[in-house]
């Protein structure tokens, strides 16, 4: 079973967020896809059991790309035209240019500002 007859039925844009190749496993036996996140870190897989009325549903997915990538790129990703654009156009150039001053940047609050004192005992714990 190659990766295009796997992929012919996931027509959802949120796919794109995860690896593009999943793990197919079982657990308690049944059969299961394991979606892991492509965010650098994240150690999420998300399963989409095979032997349900719902195998194809995307719902955990999306919670999961809410809560990692953000509700504005996954509300990008909804107004895109297909998986590819989503990957190429949203997911890489988020993956690119990814910054630790754009990781941290608070939106309407002011300038920046960077510490530099040591914590201490209690902040550290």
């Amino acid at each position: 079973m190659g990766a295009a007859h796997l992929q012919k039925d996931w027509t959802s844009l949120v796919y794109a967020f995860f690896n593009l190749i999943p793990t197919i496993c079982g657990i308690d036996g049944r059969c299961v896809h394991e979606f892991a996140c492509s965010v650098c870190g994240c150690k999420v897989k998300v399963h989409q059991y095979l032997d349900t009325k719902d195998a194809r549903s995307t719902g955990n997915m999306r919670k999961h790309v809410k809560l990692c990538w953000g509700t504005e790129v996954l509300d990008a990703a909804d107004n895109a035209k297909d998986a590819s654009e989503v990957r190429t156009n949203i997911v890489g150039s988020i993956q690119q240019t990814g910054s630790i001053v754009a990781a941290f940047e608070r939106k309407g609050k002011g300038k920046i500002t960077y510490g530099h004192r040591q914590h201490t005992r209690t902040e550290t714990q």
